[in-house]
């Protein structure tokens, strides 16, 4: 396992490469995925470490403020995937807070440590998130809007953890003599 300031790089560049390729609007939700066990290159769900869900924290939430999004946190399998964010992003997205606290053996740490973090934080079942980051396949994809695009970077890993980058796009509908922008 690399140490964690090369962790941080990692996942500084992937999120810059991210932001060249895909025009950001105010408010869009960014879901992340991550399983701190598998960046250490343990098995998901056995090792998680919240030392490790701080630092990325800390670069999830300047990405997140520099294009004015909302950070979305999934849970992991425990808490059905729950997602925590700010209560302010819950209301605008009309989303259904439940009642669970995500710990780091339910919940994971990086959502864990995200509840901790934010102002106000709430938990939701799902949301439709514009775009988001998956971190040691979390599986973000019941959390995108129907039309995910992957985006490539040149960083394929943070740690050990295998990462996967998607936006979303409106359907294209219509048939042959449709017209897209």
């Amino acid at each position: 396992m690399k140490n964690l300031r090369d962790v941080q790089k990692q996942l500084a560049g992937a999120l810059h490469e991210f932001e060249q390729q895909v025009k950001f609007t105010e408010d869009q939700l960014f879901v992340v995925g991550c399983s701190t066990s598998e960046i250490l290159g343990e098995k998901i769900g056995t090792a998680g470490a919240l030392d490790v869900a701080q630092m990325l924290y800390e670069e999830f939430s300047n990405f997140a403020h520099k294009h004015k999004m909302y950070l979305v946190f999934q849970g992991c399998e425990h808490i059905n995937r729950a997602l925590t964010l700010e209560a302010a992003a819950a209301k605008k997205y009309h989303l259904e807070p439940v009642s669970v606290v995500p710990v780091r053996t339910a919940g994971g740490s990086m959502s864990a440590y995200a509840h901790t973090q934010m102002n106000e934080p709430v938990v939701v079942e799902s949301i439709q998130a514009h775009a988001g980051i998956d971190i040691g396949q979390t599986l973000i994809g019941m959390h995108l809007k129907h039309v995910a695009v992957p985006i490539r970077t040149s960083v394929k890993f943070v740690g050990e953890a295998v990462i996967t980058l998607a936006t979303t796009r409106p359907k294209l509908i219509g048939g042959e003599r449709a017209q897209y922008k």
